[in-house]
């Protein structure tokens, strides 16, 4: 979650595409990724603690080593949510 730039690339075959930091460090935690699992960033998670959807995440155990960011802890999105009592 963040802010990025949208434009259209021209050159043989146009193309939208996106920049800026969010999409780096979406970038970044796709290559930690595993199949069939959601991955997120720490931000992403707040904004879903936020709204009171916390439970559908769970804190991935190791922190990603991230090119160009350090150390940051990831999440991934549970495939069902837990009850309110059960979030840690």
């Amino acid at each position: 979650s963040g802010p990025v730039t949208a434009g259209v690339l021209r050159g043989d075959k146009s193309r939208f595409q996106l920049f800026g930091d969010t999409m780096n460090t979406t970038s970044r935690i796709e290559q930690t990724g595993e199949a069939g699992r959601i991955h997120i960033s720490a931000d992403t998670a707040e904004c879903l603690k936020a709204c009171g959807e916390g439970g559908w995440l769970l804190k991935r155990e190791e922190p990603v080593k991230a090119k160009g960011k350090g150390i940051i802890q990831t999440y991934w999105i549970r495939s069902s949510k837990r009850s309110s009592d059960e979030e840690s």
